[in-house]
């Protein structure tokens, strides 16, 4: 071979002895050849698969542009240099030119290069060309051959420069001819530095610079330079950030995922099913053996029992976990294969460079201790760590970029799936889920399979990394590395018994989490109610109970965290001792010398990051298949059946029930039963009965929300539906009619006037476009409804399903609507409208009417046939019809203004509505009219508020927006640095004895680990000492001891500060919890009034599980991290003092990259954050919207806003990722720098430094650039963590109302008799608001009956809030039974004094906690209450009776029966001070009679106070006060008031209430 070569080149191929001097060189021959071949052999490889773009691109091909233009000339250059270097040789051959040499003939190899060059360069020109089809215009693979062509260039260039210096070039022309080429390549590599741009790209690049980077830009993300230096100079919007490519968009990844997952599901049904048949056969088997003793078969027959009670709850699937599995990894892997087919390559090339390092070490070690090696050697090896660490961190970082790349994929297509399943699913899967749970998947789940996919792959490089490790440790070390071997294997099963225990504590604690969230949820959401009942601290205690458990399990699980983590800190220690020891125990010739030290323990080191990651990862993965098992149980469960609704056009009617029987789950009873109703096009259907007896359910069916038992409900046309409890989106007053339906003037007018919205556009600040909060927070409980109902009528559709739409509002603003939207005059005349009503008042107008009893049809006809059949139906008019006439004429009384009230405080920025995340456990408002009362402030506080409204109006500018028209304000989103007083507040959490004694230890730590690594320098120097001798025994033994000793330090110092802080973390967050609950149940109703649910919930929730898991976790590695950085560069030091210069500039640059990246990296979290909030609160929306958004078929542009919405947080997070590989490539680049040095200066010192010391210091260094990339983003992650202190403690900070408890409490008995002072009394709601009650003056008597009337915005709910002082004073005083009420603490007032509200609000919980929560009473008197309250006999009947539990916010009571209970708790307190707010929600009259019956007998020596809606219920008090802006205008007996014909009077004319004679009830 050589031979031939020889005679090839015309020159020697291979001679030794050229390198065996000081100034090395390589033989000509070899530079021409194997160097030549090297970098055309890699282009003619991967070069003409570039070339396919000419064939398939889909692009058209893009314009010329200056780059392209300079890199074709340059390639043009150097192919004429190749032409005329084969002329030039072909005519010197011919004799043309004089020989250089006295051959006769040149060698070959000067006709085969230039030949191969100019092909080469051809192809380079088509390369060149096809890359004009793609948008990144510079080919990757032209850049490494040109790397590598100027690589392996530069030894022929100094063999050349040498001779030249020497002035013995023989061969002047191509010498020239390869300096030309030579510069012009280097040209060229410098041109495809720069990113080539076509015109037709350069939109496309301004939003989003990557897909048209160079390679090189690319590799070093170079491109997204600009975004860091923009975030550096200001904090950064989403605005500012790139668009996302189109293959990172939720809809195409989610489009791919999809059609995987069909595919996998149906596979796993199929086997399912088998399964089912085979276990079937199996059962039928079992039962024919008769093997079993009685025991046995006892045991058998319990079990089958529970099973059976078991299905019965859980409805269709069991709870066991009967469901397809193993379907969804398998679909995420298929979606995702050619992204995990590029990481695994990167990774492999990454995880055999990581051994290249050690074998260098090796050499440089053995360099340094040979005192007659060549300089050159040391030179190389340097110059090779250098680039070796390059290659690895191009590798490492592109492949982390593609695993975080598929981590943010994943979620995205995993959220995109959970949210399309939310729009289908059936009913039995939505009771199984709350929608908080469903939530958790989307929030929970789906990041923890994000997390879990950034490290998948060490799922099979871990093992691959451990046994590389071990072959080349064995190769160092022999059969003694089995040693540590054997300790690493002795280390795994206690890290899985760890783990599995940790796993344990943490589900019991996910339990204690989602059940504190729960109370939570409900006491902000009920805050008003526990305020008036003084019932807080009942809460409190009941969170703290929770809590307690919770933290009990949170310490637990910390103790198991440091014990793992002491494990693992020890195993390369514990690993390397026992090493050592055996390897010089086993045999005396071994001697320790440091070029096995320092090998085997770089060799340690890499083997200690997948040690460490392997049981990380391991566990991240057991969590990953929890959430599998939640996400494939919900994505796999059935969708909504609505095979029984048809849509067959020929029957002649709208809506046609045969035999229909439905259920709300399958295997339950039929809620309705065996109906036959035919409805004809354009009927006025009405559905009445009482409650209960399946109205709603009724429209549910006919919407296909329930499930079919036998027969069908044919439907002809489209639908609208209004459903009972009004579902308002948070967007504009406009975009929640328009509802997605195309915007048309006219009809868009009449609606609204139809809907009689027009006086409300008035009041809200900036009328139709005024920002509606979530569920509708900031309009009344009818706004709602008629906004409900304008959405339905502006959607013209065929047929309208009402669902009791006139029950929240008056009952003349109910009249103008039946006249001009639902009667035979109104909008919806010839539509077909079936109305469910608990109006009687309108059934003479209807066409038709359907009585329901228990789910069946009693009776159908007209209003007179019923009448005349003399049913239940007329039953029901006789009872309560004429109280019913009486209320519809009284009602219009109450001016228009009532409707218009705003229950919310709608001043400019007050309020403002969660851009925050989970609203955790938002309430599923489908089932129960509830008004928006738990936030309302009285309608007199909006009065003031209006008119200044309207004054703001008319200074206003006309086209500006109106402030206030936006009722959102952004969260605060901090900006800019974390204020260092923040850390001190968590450290005084800690306590601060604690945290120094942690910080104590852990620098305890780091100075064993250092001083470990110099004893281990020392001996290994002393093993030159005994070269050729053996080793003392004695002194082999105190070098052991000592090792082994200061390791076991290390390892003790480690565990005692992990149990420290585990201890002090725990601290914290008790402190932290107890200070934000105590804070937030003091604050006074009006920060609950302006704040929303979401935001504070989210304190609860995001914020301190930050505080408890994530932020001790960050701290721990951040101190761990730093420490170990101040040991390496000491150690480096003191090995080579003068790296201490380069320390200097090195951190100096360190810093900068860090200061530049931690602004932006910073802001790019809280955006993630913040842009996140709003996915989960659509989600939120959504689930409880689901039966409108079904009905109306919307769900297509639902899906479509939730993509858009993912898509603006994918730009975040994306952006994030890539923030952090341009930090890790810029800092890896200083690390390998520091590598460098250290190396270079070894060579430079090798002298006068011990091998030993060298080995230290370059292992050191090794491990250095890994480090000093995790100390910035534990930096950043720190940042991030302590926002959640901040955060806690801006809400720690909220002022409180008056203190609950004073040191002057009242008599025990008081008040005794009940009187009650207004004394020249005032209020408003805020100090820049105008007064609400002004000058109130009055007396009350004991046991007086007193009705408090006023049109809306007098200050009647105003006064109730004075007496219970959730409103202050403003001048003036209260007195009861004589004592001012303003001394007393709030908690002495409020429990002395009853009320029933007008919303029943519940909490979850029992029946008995929801009537006495402090256990006050005995059983007895709470069965009295009952009794009294006519609940007795429904308590009775439950399995539980006073133990029933009773869900969130009261759902499974109706609200009649609620408000009963409310009642009872009434009663129950026994004050002598009653006030009665009236119930206005759809209570149906039997209820509302029964409520008015008992108050009258029990509330006979109490005093009562009734603040009146409906006249009629006060005709009959002592005396009624009438209330007009903010002053008592009238107080008097009701029938002086008739006969003095003032305001009053004036009003019982309106209500039809002309004499007393008519009061009798």
């Amino acid at each position: 071979m050589a031979a031939a070569l020889k005679q090839f080149c015309g020159s020697v191929f291979w001679n030794s002895s050229f390198l065996d001097r000081d100034d090395a060189d390589l033989p000509l021959c070899f530079e021409q050849t194997v160097l030549v071949w090297i970098p055309l052999g890699f282009l003619w490889l991967f070069g003409p698969w570039q070339l396919l773009y000419l064939c398939t691109s889909r692009m058209k091909k893009s314009s010329v542009t200056r780059v392209y233009l300079i890199k074709q000339v340059l390639t043009l250059l150097l192919l004429l240099v190749a032409l005329t270097e084969v002329i030039f040789t072909i005519a010197e051959d011919l004799g043309k030119l004089p020989h250089p040499a006295p051959v006769s003939r040149n060698p070959a190899v000067q006709y085969t290069n230039p030949a191969l060059y100019c092909i080469s360069w051809l192809l380079v020109l088509l390369i060149h060309d096809s890359r004009r089809f793609t948008s990144r215009r510079d080919s990757g693979t032209l850049c490494i051959f040109l790397i590598l062509s100027l690589l392996c260039g530069v030894f022929q260039l100094q063999t050349l420069i040498r001779q030249a210096v020497q002035g013995s070039v023989t061969d002047v022309p191509r010498f020239s001819f390869f300096l030309i080429s030579y510069g012009l390549q280097l040209l060229l590599f410098f041109t495809s530095v720069i990113s080539d741009i076509a015109p037709e790209m350069k939109e496309a690049a301004k939003k989003n610079p990557e897909i048209v980077a160079s390679f090189l830009s690319f590799l070093t993300f170079h491109w997204y330079s600009r975004m860091v230096l923009k975030g550096f100079r200001k904090p950064l919007v989403t605005d500012d950030l790139w668009d996302l490519k189109d293959e990172h968009k939720t809809e195409h990844i989610f489009g791919k995922l999809e059609k995987n997952m069909k595919a996998r599901v149906r596979k796993a049904q199929r086997e399912l099913e088998i399964q089912h048949r085979k276990t079937k056969c199996h059962s039928h088997v079992t039962d024919h053996m008769n093997g079993l003793s009685k025991a046995q078969s006892q045991d058998a027959l319990v079990l089958e029992e529970k099973e059976k009670k078991n299905k019965e709850k859980g409805g269709t699937r069991d709870s066991s976990g009967d469901y397809a599995k193993k379907w969804l990894l398998a679909a995420v892997f298929r979606t995702f294969a050619g992204n995990l087919a590029k990481a695994v390559a990167l990774k492999v090339v990454q995880d055999l460079l990581v051994f290249v390092s050690p074998q260098l070490l090796k050499l440089m070690i053995s360099f340094v201790s040979d005192p007659n090696a060549y300089l050159w050697h040391g030179y190389l090896y340097a110059a090779l760590l250098f680039v070796i660490a390059l290659i690895q961190s191009v590798c490492l970082q592109q492949y982390f970029q593609l695993c975080f790349e598929l981590g943010m994929l994943v979620r995205t297509a995993l959220m995109a799936a959970i949210y399309k399943k939310a729009l289908t699913i059936s009913n039995a899967t939505r009771k199984e889920s709350t929608v908080g749970e469903m939530v958790n998947l989307m929030s929970v789940d789906a990041q923890r399979f994000m997390d879990f996919t950034n490290f998948v792959h060490l799922l099979w490089s871990a093992p691959l990394q451990i046994v590389l490790s071990v072959v080349f440790l064995w190769l160092e070390l022999g059969p003694s590395v089995l040693a540590g071997i054997g300790v690493m294997i002795l280390l795994i099963p206690v890290n899985a018994v760890l783990v599995t225990k940790a796993r344990a504590i943490q589900m019991k604690n996910m339990k204690y989490k989602d059940e504190r969230m729960k109370i939570m949820n409900e006491i902000i959401s009920g805050i008003k109610i526990l305020k008036l009942f003084a019932w807080e601290p009942s809460f409190e205690k009941r969170i703290g109970r929770i809590r307690a458990q919770e933290l009990k399990g949170l310490l637990h699980f910390a103790y198991l965290q440091s014990i793992s983590i002491f494990f693992f800190n020890c195993a390369p220690l514990l690993v390397s001792v026992a090493t050592f020891a055996v390897y010089v125990m086993v045999d005396e010739n071994n001697v320790l010398d440091a070029q096995k030290a320092f090998t085997s323990i770089s060799l340690f080191n890499v083997l200690r990051f997948p040690l460490v990651m392997l049981p990380m990862v391991l566990s991240s993965l057991v969590q990953v298949n929890v959430s599998t098992e939640r996400l494939e149980r919900y994505l796999g469960s059935e969708d909504l059946n609505t095979s029984a609704i048809w849509h067959d056009p020929s029957p002649g009617c709208a809506v046609h029930f045969s035999e229909a029987s439905f259920s709300w789950e399958q295997n339950s009873d039929a809620t309705i039963r065996d109906i036959n109703l035919q409805i004809p096009h354009g009927l006025l259907l009405a559905i009445v009965g009482p409650v209960g007896s399946g109205k709603s359910s009724l429209v549910s069916a006919i919407l296909g929300e329930m499930e079919n038992i036998k027969g069908h409900i044919n439907i002809q046309g489209s639908v609208a539906y209004v459903p009972q409890q009004a579902w308002i989106q948070n967007a504009t007053l406009k975009d929640n009619i328009l509802f997605g339906s195309p915007f048309n003037e006219v009809r868009y007018q009449q609606v609204m006037e139809a809907c009689a919205l027009l006086p409300d556009l008035q009041l809200l600040p900036g009328g139709d476009l005024t920002e509606i909060g979530e569920k509708g927070i900031n309009l009344s409980g009818g706004q709602k409804q008629r906004v409900s109902l304008a959405r339905a009528v502006y959607s013209n559709a065929d047929i309208y399903l009402l669902d009791d739409p006139l029950s929240a509002v008056d009952s003349h603003v109910g009249r103008h609507i039946f006249d001009k939207v639902l009667g035979p005059e109104g909008l919806l005349q010839n539509k077909t409208r079936i109305l469910v009503t608990h109006s009687l008042s309108f059934l003479a107008h209807v066409d038709d009417i359907v009585v329901l009893v228990a789910g069946g049809v009693s009776e159908q006809g007209s209003y007179g046939t019923l009448l005349a059949n003399g049913g239940a139906f007329a039953q029901l008019l006789n009872t309560y019809g004429n109280q019913q006439e009486n209320m519809t004429e009284e009602e219009v009384t109450v001016s228009m203004g009532e409707e218009l009230e705003l229950s919310e405080d709608p001043e400019p920025g007050a309020e403002e509505i969660p851009t925050d995340v989970v609203t955790m456990t938002q309430k599923n408002e489908a089932s129960v009219q509830q008004k928006s009362f738990t936030r309302s402030l009285s309608a007199n506080s909006n009065m003031s508020l209006m008119k200044a409204h309207q004054r703001k109006l008319t200074e206003k500018k006309p086209m500006t927006e109106i402030k206030g028209q936006r009722l959102i304000d952004k969260e605060t989103m901090e900006t800019g640095k974390v204020k260092f007083s923040m850390y001190l507040q968590y450290f005084r959490a800690v306590g601060w004895c604690l945290s120094i004694w942690v910080f104590i230890a852990y620098v305890g730590q780091s100075a064993a680990f250092v001083g470990s690594n110099l004893w281990l320098s020392f001996w290994t120097n002393n093993a030159s000492f005994y070269n050729n001798q053996t080793y003392p025994a004695a002194q082999r033994d105190l070098h052991i001891g000592v090792y082994g000793a200061l390791g076991a330090s290390q390892a003790l110092f480690l565990l005692t500060a992990a149990l420290l802080a585990a201890n002090g973390a725990v601290r914290a967050s008790r402190v932290l919890h107890a200070r934000l609950l105590c804070n937030i149940l003091h604050v006074p109703m009006i920060f609950f009034d302006t704040t929303p649910t979401g935001r504070i919930v989210n304190r609860f929730a995001k914020d301190i599980f930050t505080v408890d898991e994530t932020l001790p976790m960050s701290f721990r590695s951040w101190l761990n991290c730093l420490l170990g950085i101040f040991s390496t560069l000491l150690i480096i030091c003191l090995a080579t003092p003068y790296f201490a210069i380069v320390i200097l500039p090195l951190g100096l640059l360190y810093y900068f990259i860090q200061q530049f990246y931690v602004a932006t990296s910073r802001q790019l979290r809280r955006l993630d954050s913040v842009t996140r909030s709003p996915i989960y609160s659509h989600f939120s929306e959504t689930v409880a919207g689901l039966s409108v958004i079904r009905a109306y078929g919307h769900q297509e542009r639902f899906l479509k806003h939730n993509e858009k919405l993912v898509d603006i947080n994918q730009k975040c997070v994306y952006s994030w990722i890539i923030s952090n590989r341009w930090l890790a490539v810029r800092l890896e680049f200083v690390g390998n720098l520091v590598v460098f040095f250290a190396a270079l200066l070894a060579v430079l010192a090798r002298n006068s430094v011990a091998s030993g010391i060298v080995g230290l210091s370059i292992s050191s260094a090794l491990n250095v650039t890994s480090a000093l990339n995790w100390l910035v983003r534990m930096t950043s992650e720190l940042e991030t963590n302590i926002v959640a202190v901040e955060r806690v403690h801006e809400y720690t900070k909220v002022e409180n109302e008056a203190p609950w408890v004073t040191a002057q409490s009242p008599p025990s008995n008081w008040p005794s008799n009940g009187e009650i002072s207004f004394i020249d009394y005032q209020v408003r709601y805020r100090p820049e608001l105008e007064l609400v009650l002004d000058g109130i003056i009055c007396d009350i008597k004991s046991t007086e009956k007193i009705g408090v009337v006023g049109r809306t915005g007098a200050g009647k709910s105003s006064l109730t809030n004075c007496l219970f002082r959730i409103l202050e004073a403003a001048g003036g005083k209260i007195l009861i039974d004589g004592l001012d009420i303003a001394v007393l603490g709030l908690h002495d007032l409020r429990r002395n004094i009853t009320i029933i509200p007008q919303d029943p609000v519940l909490f979850s919980g029992t029946l008995r906690m929801n009537l006495d929560p402090f256990d006050q009473h005995s059983d007895e008197e709470v069965w009295h209450a009952l009794e009294l309250a006519h609940l007795k006999s429904y308590v009775h009947g439950l399995p539980e009776e006073l133990s029933h539990p009773v869900s969130e916010a009261g759902e499974n009571l109706s609200v009649g029966q609620r408000q009963l209970v409310c009642l009872a708790r009434a009663l129950l307190r026994k004050s002598k001070i009653l006030i009665l707010d009236e119930a206005t929600a759809a209570v149906d009259m039997e209820t509302d009679h029964l409520i008015q019956e008992t108050i009258r007998s029990e509330f006979a020596s109490c005093t009562v106070l009734t603040i009146a809606h409906r006249l009629h219920t006060i005709m009959d008090s002592h005396r009624v006060m009438v209330l007009q802006a903010g002053k008592i205008v009238e107080f008097d007996s009701p029938e002086e008031l008739l006969k003095q014909q003032g305001v009053f009077a004036g009003m019982a004319k309106d209500a039809g209430i002309v004499g007393t004679q008519d009061t009798a009830m």
